[in-house]
C-alpha cells in the first residue's frame, strides 16, 4: 500500500476522456483509490482529453479507425509521462495493447445489461421500427430477433442519443445499464435480460492502465483491483483475441464467475443478423486457453457469412 506521506508528496495524475460518462468513471476511480489508501482525493489530479472518438460523431466507429479513437490520445500522454495512469471503459480498449502498458486494475464490474429506450422489450417494438445504434453487436442481435426492424446509426454520448431519440430520428435506441447508473439516470429505459440479450465483451467494467515499468503506480492501483471482475474481463478479451474480431465483428458474450470457475457463453452474428452461432465453455479462472478453445469451437461452426468477419487467433 502506498503511504499517505508518499502520495501527498508526489500525487498522481489520472488521464481520462472528457465525456460525461468518462469523467464519472474517472471520479469513481479517484474516489476508490483515495478511500483504499486513506488519502484526500485532491492528491489524484484528473487530466481530461477530448478523444478523437468524441470529436467525430457522424459516422460509425468502425468506419473511422475503430477502438483506437478512444485510446490514442491517452496512450500518447501515458507513454510520454504526462499522466501516471489512464481510465477507460474496458469494452472500448483494443484487444492488442502496447507491451509498454499494463492493466493496473479492473474495478468491480457494474450491471452488464443493455437498456432499451423507446419500448418495453424487443418483442414490443412496433412492426418496422427504426432503431438507432452504432454497435454492430446490437444491430445484429436486433435484426436476428426482429428482421422487420431497420437500424440507423446513432453515435454520441448518452444525452446526445436520447436527444436524437426525442427528436424522432428513431423509435428506440440502446444504452448500457452501467453507464446510466454511473450518470445517475437509472430510471431510463428497460433493462434487457442478459441471458436472452448477451452483452458486449468487457461491458460495464472500468479498466485502469499504467506504464508496465512503473512500480509505484502499479502498487498504488493494486489496492482497487477486483479479482473477480479482472478474471471475467481478461477472459472476454482473450475470447476476442482468439476470434480475431474487430469493430465490424458482431460478438456478444456473458461470463459468470463461481468459485474458481468461469462459465462463458458467446454468440457470433453476421452483420445483417441473418446468421448466428452460439457456444458455451466452462474453465478455471487461471486457464488462459479456456477462451481460446471456445473461440476455436465457434469459428469451426460459423457459416461463411459470419466467419468472414473474424480472422482467428493472431
Amino acid at each position: 500500500m502506498t503511504t499517505q506521506t508518499d502520495t501527498q508528496k508526489q500525487g498522481f495524475r489520472l488521464g481520462t476522456r472528457r465525456s460525461p460518462l468518462a469523467m464519472a468513471q474517472a471520479e469513481e476511480t479517484r474516489d476508490r483509490l483515495a478511500a483504499a489508501h486513506g488519502i484526500d482525493p485532491a492528491h489524484i489530479e484528473i487530466v481530461a482529453v477530448t478523444a478523437s472518438g468524441d470529436r467525430i460523431q457522424d459516422r460509425a466507429l468502425a468506419e473511422i479507425g475503430g477502438k483506437a479513437l478512444w485510446t490514442k490520445e491517452l496512450d500518447a500522454w501515458l507513454a510520454s509521462g504526462e499522466i501516471d495512469f489512464a481510465v477507460h471503459s474496458a469494452k472500448d480498449v483494443e484487444t492488442t495493447r502496447p507491451e509498454s502498458f499494463a492493466i493496473g486494475a479492473i474495478l468491480p464490474r457494474e450491471d452488464v445489461r443493455d437498456v432499451l429506450v423507446g419500448a418495453d422489450s424487443i418483442r414490443a417494438l412496433p412492426q418496422g421500427a427504426v432503431v438507432g445504434t452504432s454497435a454492430p453487436r446490437r444491430a445484429a442481435q436486433l435484426l436476428y430477433a426482429r428482421p422487420d426492424c431497420k437500424v440507423v446509426t446513432f453515435r454520441g454520448n448518452v444525452a446526445t442519443r436520447l436527444a436524437k431519440l426525442a427528436a424522432g430520428e428513431a423509435d428506440a435506441t440502446f444504452l448500457a445499464a452501467a453507464g446510466l447508473k454511473r450518470l445517475g439516470e437509472t430510471g431510463t429505459g428497460h433493462p434487457l435480460d442478459e441471458q436472452e440479450w448477451l452483452p458486449a465483451p468487457a461491458q460495464a467494467a472500468i479498466m485502469v492502465e499504467c506504464r508496465a515499468g512503473d512500480a509505484r503506480t502499479l502498487a498504488f492501483l493494486a489496492a482497487v483491483d477486483h479479482a473477480e471482475s479482472r478474471a471475467s474481463v481478461l477472459a472476454e478479451r482473450a475470447l476476442l483475441a482468439g476470434l480475431g474480431g474487430n469493430c465490424h465483428s458482431p460478438i456478444a458474450v456473458l461470463t459468470r464467475h463461481m468459485d474458481a470457475t468461469l462459465t462463458m457463453r458467446a454468440a457470433l452474428y453476421s452483420p445483417d443478423g441473418a446468421e448466428r452461432v452460439e457456444g458455451e465453455a466452462r474453465f478455471a479462472t487461471d486457464d488462459p486457453e479456456g477462451p481460446a478453445r471456445l473461440a476455436a469451437d465457434l469459428l469451426a461452426r460459423a457459416v461463411p457469412a459470419i466467419a468472414v468477419h473474424f480472422s482467428g487467433p493472431a
